[in-house]
This record gives structure tokens, C-alpha cells and sequence, in this order.
């Protein structure tokens, strides 16, 4: 077997409409399912998103009010995903004040030698990592860069 790519994420959220605003509005995301404001004929509450790579990267499935809260720290199962946002600090910076404006606190920001990072949470408490790719930083040819040591970012 092969891994071609990572296809897509499937989130439990407390509150669907919530988090697809905040996925949709905040992010960017184009929802593909429902459209907005059309009718769910899955019969859970759900919804899907995509970037335009493919028919959906992103599903949000509500569980309710009630679920129980991701805890921090050191615990397994998923720590954050990336999603890159372009691929210039200028457009980083531009998703910065983008989220700043939306109200978003910014976790963290990382400058990973390959990646600038910036860290947010969504509604939910899931991290998301939004990046983009250091240009000329070859780590084809240099797969050591890849674990570079983590260096605060400077935007």
C-alpha cells in the first residue's frame, strides 16, 4: 500500500452551526454540504467543507451541548492539524489580522524553519495550525530541516 494523501478530517462538534460558521466565515472554507442555509439529507447534523482539492477535506459531525471537552496537555489522540493558507509571510500576516478582526486568540506562532505557523483553537478546543511554506527552504533534498529546532516566529 501506498498513501497517496491525507483525504479528509472528521471533527465531533457540540454545535453544528456554530462551527461551520467559524470553519466557513472565520477560515474561509467553501461548505459544500449542506449549502448554506439548504437542507441536510444525511440525517445526522452535519456538514462538509473543501478547499477545491477534492469533493470534501473537512466534515463536521454535532454531537451536542453536552459532549465532553478535549483535555490539554499530554494525552493521545490528535494534537492539531495544518491548514496551509498561502505561501508568503505576506499572506500569513494577512491571515493574522484577518482573525485578530474575527475575534480568534492566537495559541501560538511557531517558525519551523520549512513552515511559519500561527496556532488557533476552533469553537470546540481543536487546534489548528495555519501555515505556510518557508520559499527556497529545500527539505527535499534536506529532510534534517523537517526537525529543525522550533524558533519563535516574527511576522
Amino acid at each position: 500500500m501506498e498513501i497517496k494523501e491525507l483525504g479528509h478530517l472528521v471533527l465531533y462538534v457540540r454545535n453544528l452551526e456554530r462551527s461551520a460558521a467559524f470553519y466557513r466565515d472565520v477560515l474561509g472554507w467553501r461548505q459544500v454540504f449542506p449549502e448554506p442555509d439548504g437542507a441536510n439529507t444525511l440525517g445526522i447534523p452535519a456538514a462538509a467543507f473543501s478547499s477545491g482539492r477534492t469533493h470534501h477535506e473537512l466534515l463536521l459531525i454535532e454531537v451536542g451541548e453536552g459532549a465532553a471537552a478535549l483535555p490539554r496537555g499530554r494525552r493521545v489522540g490528535l494534537y492539531h492539524f495544518g491548514l496551509k493558507v498561502g505561501d508568503s509571510d505576506d499572506e500569513l500576516r494577512a491571515v493574522l489580522a484577518q482573525i485578530a478582526e474575527a475575534g480568534v486568540q492566537i495559541a501560538g506562532a511557531s517558525d519551523h524553519t520549512v513552515t511559519h505557523s500561527l496556532y488557533i483553537y476552533d469553537p470546540d478546543g481543536n487546534e489548528i495550525e495555519l501555515y505556510v511554506d518557508v520559499p527556497g527552504v529545500d527539505w527535499r533534498n534536506n529532510p534534517a530541516l523537517i526537525a529543525a529546532p522550533i524558533r519563535p516566529l516574527r511576522l
